[in-house]
């Protein structure tokens, strides 16, 4: 009976964490990137992101580009961060290309 609970729980542990993903937005602003110029810069949430500390702005990213494409990711290292943290810290990573 204990086998079967341990081996109920090791599965679905297993499970919750294929199911688990990093979520992209992806936003394309005029013609989109033209040359394939990259910046990133954090975005730093608190409380599994209800309260923004210091979030990136990509208008200024982009400087003065009319072309560009916005990602904003949950890559892994801000998962990682946000698991340590038990999402009292939950980063995000903006990315601009131009």
């Amino acid at each position: 009976m204990m086998k079967k609970t341990v081996l109920h729980l090791i599965l679905l542990l297993g499970i919750s964490f294929a199911i688990t993903s990093c979520f992209t937005y992806t936003m394309t602003v005029g013609q989109g990137a033209q040359s394939g110029v990259e910046t990133r810069q954090m975005n730093h949430y608190l409380i599994y992101g209800l309260a923004p500390i210091d979030v990136s702005n990509p208008t200024e990213m982009a400087g003065g580009a009319e072309d560009y494409e916005v990602t904003i990711q949950h890559t892994f290292v801000d998962g990682l961060l946000n698991a340590i943290t038990f999402g009292i810290y939950t980063p995000t990573t903006t990315i601009v290309k131009k």
